[in-house]
């Protein structure tokens, strides 16, 4: 299999890269993810116009890539710079509405796709735990009409979002795979309440409530109770969104710990020459590629069936899961004191991968997912 990139990805890449450098500094970035909004709704239009939201979607769904190693490129160049504007909530919520057939529906990736409107998908619930198929959420019939009650959980920029992709059960128990659907919800939707609040990596998020709120039939993606696949399915795109995210991190607080060794003098010597310090960095170096090389395979992976996909998947959001936490650890403890101030833009990056651990599945759930999926392959 060729890992190697097309020009256009390159294209996409370096344009994305230079785009970050020349107007999302970190003074920029870090002003950007403290304000009210939490993100800039300028920039949002601007990576529209860039064509970076037309990179994950497909051609038939109005966008020019929608593949993995497209989803991989765009995030890696968003986590070098620790973009915070909605490119996640594009790719969950993008992706589930377009698994639906309806062209009314998709009317919304167009609105995406132009920076014209922000869709949030709102899934996790308080005690879910990562499990997908956990949802108390209810969805009942009153004739043609969908009426929906519940809460939802870390709905990320749920204040800004024009509409909702929101999981609702229809039937069945609380961790049934079948029964699920989802449904188009507007933000302005009569018994919806939005609770926003700063998250600790920077952004927003919001908690949902829905008290009977009241929906016309064509506001359902999909078939009714069908809908966990395409949970699945966007989950995915989002787990190697993530991954990718962390990579850019990753090399970007690896550059910033191997300047500092370079520069820093201690004992009238840079400390970079000092062997225990060597042997750190080069460790964390090599820990960085296999990261890497768990980001190619779950984005190479992400359109193969569906047992082959979610272990790759898993795979990845493991390795990244450990390595994160491990480049935050180093990089922080290699800089020393410094390392922990907020006014270097290195003690963000390891926050950063730290949260990312816990966005889609933690190490921990995503281990023993693996394990449980290989379990399925030898019955």
């Amino acid at each position: 299999m060729n890992f190697q990139h097309t020009d256009d990805r390159r294209m996409l890449a370096d344009t994305l890269d230079r785009f970050i450098r020349d107007k999302y500094p970190f003074a920029t970035r870090d002003r950007i993810a403290k304000s009210p909004q939490g993100f800039s709704r300028e920039i949002w239009q601007e990576l529209a116009e860039l064509g970076v939201i037309g990179a994950l979607f497909s051609e038939a769904d109005g966008g020019f890539g929608g593949e993995g190693f497209d989803i991989a490129v765009v995030f890696e160049s968003l986590g070098r710079g620790l973009v915070v504007e909605p490119l996640l909530c594009a790719v969950l919520a993008g992706r589930a509405i377009a698994a639906a057939e309806s062209g009314a529906q998709k009317q919304w990736i167009e609105k995406i796709i132009a920076g014209e409107s922000i869709a949030a998908f709102a899934h996790d619930e308080a005690d879910a735990h990562y499990t997908l198929a956990h949802v108390q959420t209810r969805a009942k019939q009153e004739g043609s009409d969908w009426v929906l009650s519940g809460a939802k959980a870390v709905v990320q920029h749920g204040e800004s979002a024009d509409v909702f992709v929101v999981s609702a059960r229809n039937s069945g128990t609380v961790e049934d795979e079948a029964g699920i659907s989802l449904f188009l919800v507007p933000a302005d939707a009569q018994g919806l309440a939005v609770r926003g609040y700063p998250t600790i990596d920077g952004g927003r998020a919001a908690e949902l409530t829905l008290q009977d709120v009241k929906l016309p039939a064509n506001a359902l993606l999909g078939a009714p109770g069908a809908g966990f696949a395409t949970i699945e399915n966007a989950v995915g795109a989002g787990i190697v969104a993530l991954c990718a995210e962390a990579l850019g991190a990753m090399d970007e607080a690896k550059k910033a710990t191997l300047e500092y060794l370079q520069t820093r003098k201690q004992f009238g010597m840079f400390i970079g020459s000092f062997q225990a310090l060597q042997h750190r960095m080069a460790n964390m170096l090599l820990e960085i590629e296999q990261a890497r090389s768990a980001v190619i395979n779950a984005a190479a992976a992400l359109s193969a069936e569906r047992v082959v996909r979610e272990r790759a998947l898993s795979a990845a959001k493991f390795s990244i899961g450990r390595i994160g936490t491990l480049v935050a650890e180093e990089s922080i403890q290699m800089h020393g004191g410094i390392g922990m101030t907020w006014e270097l833009p290195l003690a963000h990056y390891a926050k950063r991968l730290i949260m990312i651990d816990h966005q889609l599945g933690d190490e921990d759930h995503h281990l023993q997912r693996y394990i449980e999926l290989g379990r399925s392959l030898r019955q």
